[in-house]
This record gives C-alpha cells, structure tokens and sequence, in this order.
C-alpha cells in the first residue's frame, strides 16, 4: 500500500528523504479495515507509519531500513515549475530519471537498495511461514518492486500506485521464481464509505 498524501505532495513537489507528515484531510479519508493483520511492514520515514496506524491500528509496526523512498537530492522540495529551468533537472527527467540526483540517487541505485531490502523481507518472511505480509511505503519503492518482479511485467512508471491505494499480490511463487503475481488493487480511501 502506498502511504496517504503530504502537504508537500499536495503541492506537487518532490518528496522522497523528507519526513513530511500526512495532510489532515488525507489522513481523515482512511479508517481501519476489518480484518488485521498481526505485522504491518513500514519505511523508516513518518507517513507510512502514520498512514499504517489508521488503517492497520491494531497491528505491530515493523520498520525495514532500505525501503525508503528515493533521495532525490538537490531537487527535493521542490516541483517542477520551480525546477523547469534547471539544466541539472531537465537532464535528469530527459533521461528517464535513471541518473543520481545532484546530491541524491538515481533509478539504478534506488532501485537496487529497494529491492535488497524488499527480497530479504520477503524471504525471511516465507522462512518464518508467514501467509501474510503487508508493506505501506512509498510509491517509487513500490515501482521499483514492481518493476524487478510483478507479473505481468511492465516498465517502472506503468506501476503507480495513488496515494492510500494498493496492490493485492500472489507471493506462492517467490521461494522459485521471484516473482509477484498481481491479482488486484485496493482503494483504502473508499473503505470508510
């Protein structure tokens, strides 16, 4: 699940190391789901724990370093009219965000620290026989797992996931394959109507 929306995202800026809270308003569109699970996995950044405490509130927060979202450096904070002009940025954006950041991280390293992260959560949780796992992070580190090993298969930024959505996945061939089989979505801003 991607976590519920930020003032700064609001505003259309980037936010990946910043540790911006949840708007109120946001926040007030989720409510609890009726069956909880016993372990809900976060990032270490606020607005997945947060987001994570309403809708899962009688879960154990377990946080997995590594799943952060994106560092995105010198552009952090900031959006793209304020950033149009920047000849840093337009290289970067021109070149499908696969380069580091000035300061931060680019799509390759990103992805691979995501996804180190992410393989060794799930295989310590097929090891322990976990049926269940339930992730709220971002939404690049969810387009970065995505990318790497959902089914079917599509480029990184076919993967967004909206602000307090999720994924629904099929885990039974991880131990073999690696793979996530995608067998729907979840829109937990509908849950309270």
């Amino acid at each position: 699940m991607r976590h519920a929306q930020t003032r700064l995202q609001a505003e259309h800026r980037y936010v990946g190391s910043t540790d911006d809270g949840l708007l109120p308003e946001a926040a007030a569109q989720l409510c609890p789901v009726a069956r909880q699970p016993v372990c809900v996995y976060v990032t270490p950044l606020a607005r997945t724990a947060q987001t994570a405490r309403i809708v899962f509130p009688s879960a154990e927060l377990t946080v997995v370093p590594g799943l952060e979202e994106m560092d995105f450096g010198a552009f952090e904070g900031h959006n793209y009219q304020e950033l149009e002009h920047d000849a840093r940025y337009r290289t970067w954006v021109e070149g499908g965000c696969n380069a580091p950041c000035p300061g931060g991280e680019g799509r390759v390293a990103f992805t691979r620290r995501v996804c180190k992260a992410f393989a060794q959560l799930m295989d310590g949780a097929v090891a322990q026989g976990e049926e269940e796992l339930t992730l709220v992070a971002h939404s690049g580190t969810i387009m970065a797992v995505m990318e790497r090993y959902g089914q079917p298969a599509r480029p990184f930024f076919d993967w967004k996931v909206e602000h307090s959505c999720g994924l629904i996945l099929d885990t039974s061939d991880w131990r073999l394959s690696r793979t996530l089989l995608l067998i729907g979505t979840i829109d937990h801003r509908k849950a309270c109507r």
